[in-house]
């Protein structure tokens, strides 16, 4: 039986760990939270704990205590930030907790949940895996020295995940529904963004044996300007356009304009069940 350790247990990660289970791996869930691992450990059929991967020493001692010594067929590493982290808790969080894992278990595959911000293009130009990515912004810019760290391990992939949205959670449906949303500019901006479910399928279909490692971008296959998808989120919920304003340069990960193209993942015969954003928020109740 394969044996998967599925690092942040959160909204894509207890996802992914769920699909892991279901295809017949052995799973082992960790945390950040003490909390969020004792509600999970009574929900779920895999086992969950709390563990600090900022603390080296933790992640060893772990490491040693776990089935096989350490041994994995897949790591798949989905920690978050949490909201409002800034360059510090991005650097302990992604940068160093990715050093620590590495240095502590032996995975034949170790999956790293990255972000499109990486790319910093504002022309609105297509980009895939090889398209230069300069961010700008310096919480992106240790988000790219961490995919550097895991593409130089064993078998290192980087899933660059789009914005991420599904079941309770989309910050674009959220602003338009409040009356917070804003046009900004002439509404241009391209806006890339992936299910929760569809992240969490790519990340259990990077984390087999036969998917080459490397970079992969994980988005749906719509590209939307900000005007186009809020132009359908009027007509789909009878409200009206939200006002212009000026545009948002202060974005924690920077201001970017690109379509994001999906085509290496999908190759490997991954395909998302939401084709577009407004798929899912067809499905939302009024």
């Amino acid at each position: 039986m394969p044996r998967v350790l599925v690092v942040g247990c959160g909204f894509v990660g207890e996802a992914a760990a769920d699909l892991f289970h279901a295809a017949g791996w052995e799973v082992t869930g960790w945390t950040h939270s003490e909390e969020s691992a004792a509600r999970l450990s009574t929900e779920k059929p895999y086992p969950v704990a709390a563990h600090d991967i900022t603390d080296p020493g933790r992640v060893q001692e772990a490491a040693r205590s776990f089935p096989g010594g350490g041994k994995l067929d897949a790591l798949v590493d989905c920690v978050s930030s949490g909201r409002g982290g800034g360059p510090e808790q991005y650097r302990r969080v992604y940068l160093e907790g990715a050093r620590n894992l590495l240095a502590a278990f032996q995975p034949a595959r170790f999956v790293y949940t990255g972000s499109t911000s990486v790319y910093a293009q504002v022309d609105g130009s297509t980009v895939d895996e090889a398209s230069p990515a300069i961010p700008e912004r310096e919480t992106s810019r240790i988000l790219r020295e961490t995919e550097t760290v895991v593409l130089a391990a064993v078998g290192g992939t980087v899933a660059r995940l789009a914005g991420i949205y599904g079941p309770g959670r989309s910050v674009l449906l959220k602003k338009f529904l409040t009356g917070e949303a804003v046009v900004e500019g002439d509404g241009a901006r391209w806006i890339n963004q992936i299910h929760r479910d569809d992240a969490a399928a790519a990340l259990f279909r990077l984390a087999q044996a036969d998917a080459p490692p490397g970079v992969y971008n994980v988005a749906d296959d719509t590209h939307l300007t900000q005007l186009e998808l809020y132009r359908a989120l009027a007509e789909r919920f009878g409200r009206p356009l939200p006002p212009g304003g000026p545009e948002d340069r202060n974005r924690k990960r920077g201001w970017t304009s690109k379509r994001v193209s999906n085509a290496r993942l999908r190759a490997l015969g991954w395909q998302p069940r939401y084709s577009s954003f407004l798929d899912w928020a067809a499905e939302q109740s009024g």
